[in-house]
């Protein structure tokens, strides 16, 4: 998979866009990322701070990208974009619905310019809807997606905040993945372009289809009382003895019976797959008793393939851990920040490197698309 010869104008700033447009330019393409004059994206200046005064958010969804700073409220900003479309394949935006439109960079008029450009908005909530101007960041998609709701301990617990943004990063998926499908319908298809609507809240509702259906059935799935929320002793967490955590994630009759063999209590075999709340009370106590008998590590050296317990792992300690490290999901550049690719590994993509200065780019970008104003005080220089 190589996208080396398709180039993104890249609209967006934070995260779901950036994230997006980071996981097409791990597969090749040419990212230019247009920022305003003035401030650029907002993420350059967010703490945590790299060593550099860099933002780590910032560092970390914008490697290999090219920026370019244009003020798209000028004569001379909005020319000089139109000029960098000539040439373009993705157009990406991130503001509000209405607000491209009102600076002539909507799809409708991108598309009468180069009708191949795939078009794509991400936004909180969607282009249509009740809640399409609303603000928003990704605590409240993730809460008003049913998502949150389940993060709870038990029914009547408090949701708990997840530890990754997941609305902002669900998001930029979907997007990346509508931009590829929109780039590949082009090419099997007549040769134009398309446009795309990407929620983040829908993009979170999309991941709840195991629990989508019976609440569509009139069921009420709720926290700690499904089968992959804490209803089942042998799909939990458990602690350990050195006040670590592991997970058994044993939902196979075959799995729970290598891990009962590995653990020598052949006497726990028959109990899997009970309904009887009584019996699964008991084996959940039986269950804190053993893994309380040994550390995380320990736990964590089991040799038997078929046994799924895994130890809960700190980010830190993940990205160390050696299955990672083995897939090459951390990349450690050089010159430049340590940084996480794209989850897909495909033959032939070429990911770029260094994470650029605002508006870094500005003349180089301008002068192969054929402007000459890159200095002008209407088009931005990024100082």
């Amino acid at each position: 998979m190589q996208l080396d010869d398709v180039r993104v104008l890249d609209l967006t700033r934070l995260l779901p866009g950036p994230y997006a447009t980071q996981l097409l330019a791990d597969l090749g393409a040419e990212i230019i990322k247009i920022e305003d004059p003035n401030v650029g994206d907002y993420a350059r200046w967010m703490p945590p701070r790299t060593d550099d005064g860099t933002g780590a958010i910032f560092a970390a969804v914008n490697r290999g990208k090219q920026s370019v700073a244009l003020d798209l409220k000028s004569e001379d900003g909005i020319e000089a974009f139109f000029q960098l479309l000539e040439d373009a394949d993705v157009v990406v935006e991130g503001f509000r619905p209405g607000v491209a439109e009102r600076l002539g960079v909507d799809y409708d008029t991108v598309s009468e310019r180069n009708p191949d450009v795939v078009y794509c908005s991400i936004t909180g909530y969607g282009q249509d809807g009740p809640h399409s101007d609303r603000a928003g960041h990704d605590l409240g998609y993730v809460g008003l997606s049913g998502l949150l709701d389940m993060t709870r301990s038990g029914p009547d617990a408090t949701p708990q905040i997840p530890g990754y943004p997941i609305a902002d990063m669900a998001g930029g998926m979907s997007a990346a993945f509508g931009i590829v499908s929109g780039l590949l319908s082009r090419e099997l298809g007549d040769g134009t372009g398309t446009y795309l609507d990407v929620s983040l809240t829908d993009a979170v509702v999309s991941f709840s289809q195991v629990v989508a259906l019976p609440a569509l059935l009139g069921d009420k799935p709720r926290p700690s009382e499904t089968h992959l929320t804490g209803a089942l002793p042998w799909y939990g967490v458990y602690e350990t003895a050195d006040g670590a955590y592991v997970t058994l994630s044993a939902l196979e009759e075959k799995f729970w019976i290598a891990f009962c063999e590995a653990i020598d209590r052949p006497d726990l075999e028959g109990v899997h797959g009970t309904e009887d709340p009584a019996e699964r009370d008991a084996l959940r106590e039986e269950l804190e008793s053993i893994f309380a008998e040994r550390t995380r590590s320990a736990w964590a050296d089991l040799e038997e393939v078929d046994v799924p317990v895994e130890p809960v792992l700190s980010p830190a300690e993940a990205l160390e851990h050696p299955q990672i490290e083995s897939r090459g999901m951390v990349r450690r550049a050089e010159n430049g920040y340590p940084a996480i690719v794209s989850p897909i590994t495909a033959d032939g993509s070429s990911g770029r490197e260094g994470v650029p200065d605002h508006g870094e780019h500005m003349e180089a970008v301008l002068e192969e698309a054929g402007d000459d104003r890159a200095e002008l005080d209407g088009v931005g220089s990024g100082n």
